[in-house]
């Protein structure tokens, strides 16, 4: 996964073509290790084709592979607009609930910290 993280950020920060001298380069700037065998397969596998058609590729993939769930409503276009609007909501009674809670159970410090 670090190897397509690194050609990914070397891509958004404007290299159309990253090497593998580009990669060891990011790795080395944060300290990870360089797995050239990876790297090697990685470059492999990629070569002469367009990085957005294999993410394109990927998207479609998974969106085959689940089962239900916030993937299936991306790949359909969201059609279900009100279940993901609910949620929020029900999290934030939730956290006010728990707020309350906390308030009321000082443990005898008396709002001590508050």
């Amino acid at each position: 996964m670090k190897v397509i993280a690194a050609y990914l950020l070397a891509k958004l920060g404007g290299n159309e073509n990253p090497s593998v001298a580009d990669l060891k380069k990011i790795f080395e700037s944060v300290g990870a290790e360089i797995d050239q065998e990876k790297i090697d397969l990685f470059f492999s596998l990629t070569k002469d084709r367009d990085v957005t058609e294999l993410i394109a590729v990927g998207r479609e993939k998974m969106a085959a592979l689940s089962s239900g769930g916030p993937a299936v409503a991306v790949a359909s276009g969201g059609g279900g607009g009100a279940a993901p609007a609910a949620e929020p909501a029900a999290a934030e009674s939730k956290k006010k609930e728990e707020e309350k809670e906390e308030s009321e159970d000082d443990g005898g410090m008396m709002s001590l910290f508050d």
